[in-house]
């Protein structure tokens, strides 16, 4: 018999007789294209874990990031929010606060709630609703006002060391070995602070713990176990379509163009890194599942893993992200614990804002009116909006829509239009011919940005935009300063 001393003193021992919620793990990495996992037919690529829990769960071949750069995907992430509903149409600061926010939504159903590694918001050290974040953010740039939680702990344990030693930029095309020793790469850093939150959890109430890693985003500098896993290793080789002849030439002189040949033995180079990156990233994902595992949560734990948007690693001599197409937009998301089919390939096109309804169903919690997303253990849906503003270039600048099978563009800058046929042509190859496709896909376009007027649509026919709109009327800001890609 359990005294009540003896109750009260085991937090552990209350949460096992109290299971009517699930914790609730987000793991993401930042620009992991769907494509480069085994689970999802990539069998170059050593993903053991992640295929875990698509074989434990359920795995959406037709997820997306709507729209497909860091802070904006943020955003949907934060709100459950489409672009135009949560405002931000292309790159810009996460606005300081949002109406309904993830972790205020667990943290008020009675969740304990920590985010690990890159939150990219604006500040840096703004909760939206996190008790606390240990925070790793990509950029190089540390100010005297703001220092990274990653910095400062690699100051503490390798004073006489540069944390930038490998010399690639944060957005270069380039890759490299990681230069110094493998405990401090910031991938391995993220997994241990999530393992030692697991380890040492003992309160009563459940947990919501976001972890953030900011690999396979470049740089490309895996450890060096990991790029010589690659380095002689068969990869996918760059997909190029006749369409995007024009994005040949380079762009600039420097490593971080967004577009530009550099020849197959670097685009090679590039994905050995990448490669690297997105195996190390799995194997430090497989450390915190056995965490779970060792604490016997695992099954108690409603887990969901994606990326934030993709990375074209050369197809069509594009680079980084922030495009319509599938290597860019099209993302990894998978679901397992209580409520998700297992060994389930789910065929419904899925979103980043579909994460905090499916967490907020799971905890108990009234799904906000303001929310665009679905639960994902019952999604249900046609087809998904994408879109982004101006991004690198005034002509780089679209609004999609997809249903996995098949894709509609259209870019903004003079209105031209392209159709993917997905089902057979998945690397998009080829631009569809298909008359009734077209005048499908235009309708459904028509019909989709009508409610935002006149600029967007005029008389039944899209409109070109050439001018930059990045920030809807939705965006809960007087004056949103721009940002740079990040």
């Amino acid at each position: 018999m359990v005294t009540r001393r003896e109750f009260c003193a085991a937090p552990a021992l209350l949460r096992a007789l109290s299971k009517s919620k699930p914790n609730l793990l987000l793991v993401m990495c930042d620009q992991h294209r769907a494509d480069w996992m085994g689970c999802d037919g990539n069998g170059l690529v050593s993903t053991p874990n992640l295929d875990r829990l698509a074989a434990e769960g359920t795995r959406f071949r037709h997820a997306y990031s709507s729209t497909p750069t860091c802070t904006p995907a943020r955003a949907a992430l934060l709100t459950g929010m489409s672009p135009w509903r949560h405002g931000l149409l292309g790159t810009g600061p996460v606005a300081e606060r949002y109406a309904v926010e993830m972790p205020r939504v667990l943290r008020d159903a009675g969740y304990q709630t920590l985010g690990i590694g890159k939150m990219h918001y604006t500040p840096q050290r703004n909760l939206h609703g996190f008790h606390q974040t240990i925070v790793d953010e990509a950029s190089r740039a540390q100010t005297r006002e703001f220092r990274s939680d990653y910095r400062a702990w690699f100051a503490s344990e390798a004073p006489h060391l540069d944390a930038d030693a490998t010399g690639i930029g944060p957005n270069d095309y380039t890759a490299k070995p990681y230069a110094l020793p493998e405990r401090l790469h910031p991938t391995t850093w993220t997994a241990d602070c999530a393992v030692n939150f697991l380890k040492g959890y003992q309160q009563a109430d459940p947990f919501f713990l976001k972890v953030s890693f900011v690999r396979p985003h470049s740089p490309y500098d895996p450890p060096e176990r990991f790029w010589n896993r690659y380095r002689e290793a068969e990869l996918p080789k760059a997909q190029v379509g006749r369409w995007a002849e024009k994005y040949k030439t380079r762009n600039g002189p420097r490593d971080d163009i967004w577009h530009g040949d550099v020849g197959e033995h670097l685009t090679r180079r590039a994905r050995i890194g990448y490669s690297g990156s997105v195996s190390h990233a799995d194997e430090q994902i497989g450390r915190i599942l056995e965490a779970l595992d060792q604490r016997g949560w695992t099954d108690e734990t409603l887990i969901v893993y994606l990326s934030d948007h993709g990375d074209m690693t050369g197809d069509h001599y594009l680079w980084r992200k922030s495009y319509a197409y599938q290597a860019s937009a099209r993302i990894p998301m998978l679901v397992r614990g209580p409520g998700a089919e297992r060994g389930k390939v789910s065929d419904v096109p899925a979103e980043i804002r579909d994460v905090l309804a499916t967490f907020a169903a799971a905890a108990g919690a009234s799904l906000p009116e303001t929310c665009d997303g679905q639960d994902l253990r019952r999604v249900r849906r046609e087809w998904i909006d994408l879109e982004h503003d101006v991004c690198y270039d005034k002509t780089n600048h679209w609004t999609g829509l997809t249903d996995g099978r098949w894709k509609y563009i259209y870019h903004a800058f003079d209105g031209t239009e392209q159709l993917f046929d997905l089902t057979n042509d998945p690397h998009e190859l080829r631009e569809s011919a298909d008359e009734a496709q077209m005048r499908l896909w235009r309708g459904r376009m028509v019909e989709h940005l009508a409610v935002r007027g006149e600029k967007w649509v005029q008389g039944g026919k899209l409109v070109p935009r050439p001018a930059s709109m990045g920030f809807g009327p939705n965006y809960p800001a007087a004056s949103p300063a721009s940002a740079a890609v990040k």
